[in-house]
């Protein structure tokens, strides 16, 4: 009979253990997070891969679209450019035959090119200079009538429509102190002449604009644009001479920048330096604009916040209002930090040594030019309901009631005896009463010297009468005035007549300097 295996052998075999059940746990605990973490990674991945395909899609819809605008401008370009041309050549064309028609006539201009009754004459006298293409005469014209800006900004686009080549006139008459001055001696003068070359420049763009695409294509030859470009390199090349960047005077800066935007020669290269030049001169009014035509629009936050580290709050709202960032640089705010610091500065004044005779006309100066600015810079865009200007209006009105107060002339008291004619002290009120007082006609220091040349006389004295070389042949009069009964003091007591130039000299007389008169 056949053994039967011991059931008990399979007892035999050792059971898992706990431990061993806790580490398979683990890890397929390790296991999951693993799977997840990988999951999670792969899900991200094809996230951002859809979302630069989709970015990129509509990039090339951006870029199929430009290109479909840009070909539609160049057709379009192309089509007007007979259209445009022979507008152009009309024009040249009337100018031509209204310069000949004024070959004959002639211009004084010896004076700054005469005078003007009203507009009308005012345009007539620039035609002339433009139709004649004097570009020097119409420099000096315009220079000479700075008291008249309005009229002549008014009337000068006008004008250089007349010229056969209005960027070549403009080139010629800004010539004289730009990009350098012509004159070697050089005066302040000469730089307050930049208005009149931005003035030119700003009154050449509707001229040379395209008549059927407007600002997209200006009318200027390619020699005036190349020797635009060589006067903007002309320029640049003289910083070093003008001091730098930082010491170049806000004038050329402005001429500069606007010769670069009129002949649209501005250069990609070269926006750093713009940018500089811009914050340098930020004060000037016209700067925000002229930022943004230079394509620093992008940079605009950068200029902001440099102004305002700076100090120039009033500027960078300027500059905030100009590009629309209003949200990220709030004026009001910085309105009044632009108010905190003028009068930290006024009371740094106040306390300097250094100011103490005038540091409080000083002080209320400065605060007087922050609320101004303030205030304009509120009425401009229309700050009232965030930011109103009563009180401020209130300490300006202060401020210049006390200016006006310290102004008016101290009193002179009534006990104080004064000359009648030339302000000087008067002699002890008993000395006329002595009968041993005497009082000399020579006061040490004469506060009142009057030449023999002069035809009047304070009120009281009576007039010489004419004489020759000095008197002419009639002697001096023996008395010439009427003193008041005192005791007639010495002979040299009084005020001397001046003798004729062959009298033997006395006291300074006939020594060839005029006499001095001295009057009780």
């Amino acid at each position: 009979m056949g053994s039967i295996g011991d059931p008990s052998g399979e007892l035999t075999q050792p059971l898992p253990s706990f431990d061993e059940f806790q580490r398979q746990t683990s890890l397929m605990t390790s296991c999951t997070l693993l799977w997840k973490e990988l999951s999670d990674h792969f899900s991200s991945l094809e996230q951002n891969l859809q979302k630069k395909s989709e970015a990129l899609k509509r990039k090339i819809n951006n870029l199929d679209t430009q290109t479909k605008e840009s070909l539609q401008i160049l057709e379009k370009r192309e089509v007007t450019i007979d259209g445009s041309v022979s507008i152009a050549l009309g024009k040249v064309q009337e100018r031509k035959e209204a310069a000949l028609n004024t070959l004959g006539e002639e211009i004084d201009d010896a004076d700054g090119g005469g005078e003007v009754d009203d507009a009308e004459g005012l345009l007539l006298k620039l035609l002339s200079y433009c139709t004649r293409m004097d570009a020097e005469g119409f420099w000096r014209f315009v220079t000479a009538r700075k008291k008249d800006l309005d009229a002549v900004r008014a009337q000068m686009p006008l004008a250089l429509a007349g010229c056969v080549d209005p960027a070549r006139f403009v080139l010629e008459a800004i010539s004289e102190v730009f990009p350098v001055h012509k004159r070697a001696e050089k005066s302040d003068g000469v730089n307050d002449l930049g208005w009149a070359c931005v003035l030119m420049l700003e009154s050449l763009i509707p001229v040379v604009i395209d008549p059927i695409l407007g600002n997209s294509r200006l009318l200027v030859t390619p020699s005036m644009k190349e020797r635009a470009k060589e006067i903007a390199e002309t320029w640049k090349a003289s910083l070093d001479q003008r001091g730098g960047i930082e010491n170049v005077k806000t004038p050329d800066v402005h001429t500069f920048l606007q010769h670069l935007i009129t002949f649209g020669i501005v250069k990609k290269e070269d926006v750093d330096l713009y940018r500089k030049l811009v914050v340098g001169s930020a004060w000037r009014k016209q700067m925000p604009k002229l930022a943004v035509s230079l394509g620093l629009g992008d940079k605009m936050p950068d200029m902001i916040e440099e102004l305002i580290s700076k100090g120039q709050q009033v500027d960078a709202v300027h500059f905030t209002f100009e590009v629309g960032l209003e949200d990220m640089f709030p004026p009001v705010p910085l309105l009044k930090a632009f108010l905190k610091d003028a009068r930290k500065a006024a009371d740094s004044i106040l306390v300097d040594p250094n100011n103490s005779g005038r540091a409080s006309h000083l002080a209320a100066r400065k605060e007087q030019s922050a609320l101004r600015a303030v205030i304009k810079c509120i009425e401009d865009y229309n700050l009232e309901a965030t930011f109103p200007p009563e009180n401020l209006k209130k300490r300006l009105e202060q401020l210049e009631k006390t200016k006006s107060e310290k102004k008016r002339p101290a009193a002179i008291p009534a006990n104080k005896r004064t000359r009648a004619n030339n302000g000087g002290p008067m002699p002890p009120a008993k000395a006329g009463r002595s009968t041993k007082a005497y009082v000399s006609s020579f006061p040490v220091a004469p506060a009142y010297v009057r030449s023999p040349s002069h035809a009047q006389y304070p009120t009281g004295v009576p007039t010489y009468p004419a004489c020759a070389a000095m008197y002419g042949s009639i002697s001096p009069p023996a008395n010439p005035y009427a003193y008041s009964p005192e005791p007639t003091p010495p002979s040299f007591a009084g005020s001397y007549p001046v003798p004729p130039m062959n009298y033997s000299p006395y006291g300074g007389y006939g020594n060839g300097i005029a006499p001095a008169y001295y009057y009780r």
